[in-house]
């Protein structure tokens, strides 16, 4: 099962050292039964992309929590028995699961990356989290636009690169 799991580029290194992504508990994002109700019309890769885009959303709020972390959302992309995923129906978020065990680094596929020039509306979208959060709708236009930045592809043996 294709898993995508929040990241940052500090966490990525932690993940590279350590081969793994953990310990688990892990939060991730996947194409769930709620995604599928929800987005009834798309097919698999754009289900996936959803789910994608909701762990670039979770990566501004552990970019937020690190402000020393370089402002690039990162994402893994990693492929896990479905038996370590746990989907909770009723959660907030559609596409929201909980990984019960670590990731090993040969069960990441690839890593999505913000380019360098993103930078800034990244930082301006981390900036704003807590007004978006607190229903200011400029604010939510801000952390949206972060969206507007496509994640670049990386393979695996890549990633140290970052």
């Amino acid at each position: 099962m294709r898993v995508y799991l929040p990241s940052t580029l500090v966490k990525l290194a932690d993940v590279l050292a350590a081969g793994q992504v953990g310990p688990a508990p892990l939060t991730g994002y996947a194409v769930t039964p709620a995604l599928r109700e929800w987005y009834a019309e798309g097919d698999t890769e754009e289900l996936e992309y959803a789910a994608m885009t909701a762990a670039a959303r979770a990566s501004l709020r552990l970019l937020a929590a690190d402000p020393a972390a370089p402002p690039r959302r990162v994402v893994l992309a990693a492929e896990v028995p479905e038996r370590i995923v746990q989907w909770r129906p009723g959660e907030q978020e559609r596409a929201l699961v909980q990984v019960t065990a670590p990731v090993r680094m040969r069960q990441i596929a690839a890593g999505h990356v913000d380019e360098e020039a993103a930078a800034d509306d990244i930082l301006a979208a981390v900036k704003a989290l807590p007004a978006a959060d607190a229903g200011d709708a400029d604010a939510q236009f801000t952390v949206d636009g972060a969206e507007g930045h496509e994640l670049l592809w990386y393979a695996t043996q890549e990633l140290g690169d970052l």
